[in-house]
């Protein structure tokens, strides 16, 4: 008689109705504020990974002293030149990651410098994305055109 008065008791209570409706709010809400927060990060790593790209095929294109070694192009310098940049955009390129061309077409009109990268953006939060636990590839291009060697 007692316990099914305490079980009464107890199904009539509601002092922890907002606890548990709390609870129940809080798993979406923080996957959805931790997907928009890894979203912009990854919109952020690509357009900084486009501002490397178009740094880079400018270098190559004007045979900037980053890019150059005695008025002529160099692969090494430009690579280093890249990751630099990358580097102080707080991104790490492999050297595997970068693509270069320092007289290729684009965009049907030759003469152009072209710095391709590839970059695998780590989420931090893979156990809400676990399709891209292994990473999102994120391919960037830019062209420059070169520039005449002045004699």
């Amino acid at each position: 008689m007692n316990t099914l008065r305490l079980i009464k008791r107890f199904a009539r209570d509601r002092r922890g109705a907002s606890a548990v409706e709390f609870a129940l709010v809080l798993l979406p809400f923080l996957v959805f504020v931790f997907g928009v927060m890894e979203f912009g990060r990854a919109m952020w790593t690509r357009e900084a990974l486009e501002s490397v790209a178009s740094a880079g095929a400018r270098c190559m294109g004007v045979l900037h002293d980053s890019c150059a070694l005695s008025g002529a192009y160099n692969k090494d310098r430009t690579v280093s030149y890249v990751q630099r940049r990358a580097r102080e955009l707080q991104v790490e390129i492999p050297v595997g990651g970068i693509l270069l061309s320092n007289n290729t077409t684009c965009s049907n009109v030759t003469g152009f410098s072209r710095v391709a990268l590839t970059y695998n953006f780590k989420t931090f939060v893979p156990l809400i994305l676990p399709r891209f636990k292994n990473g999102i590839p994120l391919n960037v291009a830019s062209c420059f055109p070169n520039q005449p060697v002045s004699s």
